[in-house]
């Protein structure tokens, strides 16, 4: 399988996840806001610290995004492009948000597919210079007492999402049906996820999340030959076979020339490349 050496030392575990007491969210993103100080407001309502919100439309303007690029600076093996500012509404057809904590505050971390006045395009949302035009339900799933973290990461040079329970939050209080999880860089995603089911005693889940990943490899034979690109999951899945979990997981994915595929990936032959996180979703039997 493919590999990418990033700069800094290798943490020796390449999977972390906690687990938490999950609540289904559902609520408006209200005009006027940006959409980071939306889904805030959505998430201090439901009282969840962190969790993952989907968008299945909804118009924003201003709306700025940028997608993966080669990196000029030896300390990062890959980085974004520069920002991208479409001219009037743009369209958010199907977007992903990972939602947690930075420097105290809420943050997310969002990859999606727009319709902009220049076609469809897909990347990073910079949700801070992103704007609600008007009213937007999101769904999702929310942690009252687990959340995504931002730190510095020692090994590729970001500062990326680390789950992490509430401070003062007892863990052998959470529940046990849901968990915050990420995967380090190199590790096959289909085979982390079944890893952290396993793990975790889940032999059937609903799996979201976005991330990064090292050239991408389709069921079927399609190919995106690009080191860094950015992805969502569209749909995912953990089924019980023999006993074991066994995931599938349709993505999308925008390479660095901006190339946007979809379809369900290979187990195996998918490694990490900066980082993935994930909200996994224990279903009862």
């Amino acid at each position: 399988m493919r590999r990418i050496d990033h700069p800094g030392p290798a943490a020796s575990e390449r999977i972390a996840a906690v687990t938490g007491s999950a609540v289904p969210l559902r609520f408006v993103l209200e005009p006027g806001l940006t959409v980071d100080e939306a889904v805030a407001a959505g998430m201090n309502g439901a009282d969840c610290i962190g969790g993952f919100v989907e968008f299945r439309g909804g118009r924003c303007e201003p709306f700025r995004y940028v997608k993966p690029a080669t990196s000029s600076d030896p300390r990062y093996v890959a980085w974004y492009s520069e920002t991208f500012e479409p001219a009037g509404l743009v369209n958010v057809t199907r977007a992903c948000a990972v939602v947690g904590i930075r420097d105290g505050k809420t943050f997310l971390h969002c990859h999606g597919v727009w319709d902009t006045s220049e076609g469809t395009r897909m990347g990073h949302m910079l949700a801070p210079l992103s704007v609600v035009a008007e009213p937007i339900e999101v769904t999702g799933i929310g942690f009252k007492d687990a959340t995504f973290e931002a730190v510095p990461d020692q090994e590729t040079n970001f500062t990326l999402f680390e789950p992490a329970h509430r401070a003062g939050a007892d863990p052998a209080m959470a529940g046990k049906g849901a968990l915050v999880a990420k995967v380090r860089p190199n590790q096959d995603i289909i085979l982390a996820v079944e890893d952290i089911c396993s793990r975790h005693g889940i032999t059937r889940a609903n799996v979201y999340g976005i991330g990064s990943l090292n050239e991408v490899r389709f069921v079927g034979g399609t190919r995106v030959n690009s080191h860094a690109t950015e992805v969502l999951i569209r749909h995912g899945a953990v089924q019980s076979n023999d006993g074991q979990a066994h995931a599938r997981l349709v993505v999308d994915v925008v390479d660095l020339e901006g190339g946007i595929s979809s379809g369900e990936i290979v187990r195996g032959d998918n490694p990490v490349c900066v980082t993935f996180e994930l909200v996994i979703e224990a279903v009862e039997v």
